[in-house]
């Protein structure tokens, strides 16, 4: 149901080598890319995240109770990406671990510009 998700940056070439660096973990490459946007995913016809300077020429702001969720396929790859976004100078936001009983694994961080992301798989 989701085709992308897109937060906002005052600085793309700052947030692309963030994203670059982050989403390659998870095998995310650049799909699309503009002077104030870039798209990365893992395959076409699949959902994307997106970085992009404000279409109306405003400051990119963080929207409060706003957050992108990175699909893992492990708490090991939860572990590697969570410990990546904080080597990328990522804001810590919650350390990588179980939440709860239900099988949640999830870490979370902000990223440069203070967009809240989290890295989560599901054990159960």
């Amino acid at each position: 149901m989701i085709g992308y998700v897109s937060v906002g940056s005052n600085d793309i070439p700052r947030a692309a080598a963030f994203y670059d660096a982050l989403l390659a973990e998870l095998g995310g490459k650049r799909f699309m890319e503009m002077d104030n946007f870039i798209a990365w995913g893992n395959k076409p016809g699949q959902p994307m995240i997106s970085v992009i300077k404000p279409y109306d020429g405003n400051a990119a702001t963080v929207g409060n109770g706003v957050m992108v969720a990175l699909a893992a396929d492990s708490p090991e790859t939860v572990d590697r990406v969570y410990k990546k976004a904080l080597a990328l100078n990522a804001k810590d936001e919650g350390a990588a671990g179980p939440r709860g009983d239900d099988g949640f694994y999830a870490g979370y961080f902000r990223d440069l510009d203070g967009n809240k992301l989290a890295v989560f798989c599901l054990t159960k």
